[in-house]
């Protein structure tokens, strides 16, 4: 059993040799140097990785010895994104609706090109790099805590779910197709602020199964001869033809008119079953992502704010529909209670349709023409100042009917990130 004085001296003698060994050298050194001194393992590593005693000095009436740690510190890695990437980033971001990093990340090489087309950003060589290379995971780090500051509470219980097969078609004249453009699920939102008294605006919403192609249009109420008029008005926006519709049961849309048109121009439609929503989930989903986060959930049922609706729907079309990617299920998996769902690459609504085979070529050359005449920047501009003058408008009608004091801060009916 050595004493006090023999363990130092055997440390002493062990620490430079240590200090250069290899990691499987110091393994060897370790265990033999615990085994003759008896020393704890976590303390014999310790004792063997610090310099000589510096000296000592008193601290609250005790002898302290001083020593320098041989232990390496951790070096600092150089940071790769640094703070013109997050910059930059942020700024794209905005422009793009605040999207997911799934949908951000693959449609950087894409945006980045347009947006400095019409002079909207300005990036040298090693950014525009960077955020070519950028990952999804690397996105979501860096907004991070910008992302906190703009979280919602509260948003609609609207949840995508899987499409089911239609139970009750009205007339086939061909096969409900979801690969093929052309096939539509529709709906209705009120905008009735909660209070389902009188009139209100609607907003009828179309959108494309295969290539997530959207159309929406305000329209006066709920009769049929608006939403008629409204689906014609869509008709004629559409890049390709209306194979199919799929409808909830409300009256709007089961009625002879609609029946009828359909007959004539061989158009499939079905109708979804009752009280099942998920029977159209995919039109259920966009009554979210884009019409109440554009233009909230306030009571509009006045001819200015159905003008303002159509405009900034005008407008909104084009923004969702060429600058805004989505991600589509391919494949859909069980393991036990788990539910593992695998998506696509994200690819706006305009790029499906250019990779459709089945879409003509003169239509693919229209849409490239109208694309490179799109500024994405000034688009949402747009939309904004829409959005902003429907909520003072609204906010305005609201004083008038409830008599407010001027002076009251008005309540945001709106559910999106104001730029």
């Amino acid at each position: 059993m050595l004493t006090m004085r023999q363990k130092k001296a055997v440390t002493r003698e062990l620490r430079d040799r240590y200090r250069k060994s290899s990691k499987k050298e110091k393994t060897i050194m370790l265990n033999e140097f615990i085994q003759l001194t008896r020393h704890n393992r976590s303390y014999a590593a310790r004792a063997l990785r610090i310099k000589d005693v510096l000296g000592y000095m008193n601290i609250g009436g005790k002898r302290v010895r001083l020593v320098r740690d041989k232990r390496k510190t951790k070096r600092k890695k150089k940071k790769i994104y640094d703070q013109d990437v997050l910059l930059a980033l942020k700024e794209i971001w905005k422009i793009c609706d605040y999207i997911c990093s799934k949908r951000l990340a693959p449609f950087l090489s894409e945006i980045i090109p347009a947006l400095e087309r019409w002079g909207e950003i300005k990036l040298n060589l090693k950014v525009r790099e960077k955020l070519f290379k950028i990952s999804a995971a690397t996105i979501d780090r860096l907004l991070s805590d910008t992302r906190k500051r703009f979280r919602i509470k509260g948003r609609s219980t609207t949840r995508p779910g899987t499409l089911l097969k239609k139970s009750i078609p009205i007339r086939t004249f061909a096969d409900w197709d979801e690969k093929v453009p052309g096939f539509f699920e529709v709906d209705l939102v009120s905008h009735d602020g909660g209070a389902t008294r009188g009139d209100f605006n609607q907003s009828l919403n179309f959108i494309d199964i295969a290539t997530g192609w959207e159309e929406m249009v305000a329209v006066k109420n709920k009769a049929q001869v608006w939403v008629f008029a409204g689906i014609k008005r869509i008709e004629e926006r559409l890049p390709f033809s209306i194979l199919g519709i799929d409808s909830d049961n409300g009256a709007e849309f089961i009625n002879a008119h609609l029946i009828r048109y359909c007959k004539e121009h061989k158009i499939t439609f079905t109708r979804s079953r009752p009280y099942r929503k998920n029977d159209s989930c995919f039109v259920e989903q966009k009554n979210w992502s884009v019409i109440r986060r554009a233009v909230g959930y306030g009571r509009y049922d006045t001819d200015e704010e159905l003008s303002i609706l159509n405009e900034l729907y005008s407008y909104l079309r084009l923004y969702v529909n060429f600058f805004q990617p989505v991600r589509k299920l391919i494949k859909k998996e069980r393991i036990g209670s788990k539910v593992i769902k695998r998506y696509d690459e994200a690819k706006t609504p305009y790029r499906r349709v250019l990779a459709s085979p089945g879409i003509k070529e003169e239509i693919k050359v229209k849409l490239k023409n109208q694309y490179a005449m799109l500024n994405p920047a000034e688009l949402k501009r747009k939309i904004t100042k829409l959005q902003n003058r429907l909520l003072r408008l609204n906010f305005l009608k609201q004083e008038v009917e409830k008599g407010l004091d001027k002076s009251t801060k008005p309540l945001s009916s709106f559910e999106y990130i104001s730029t």
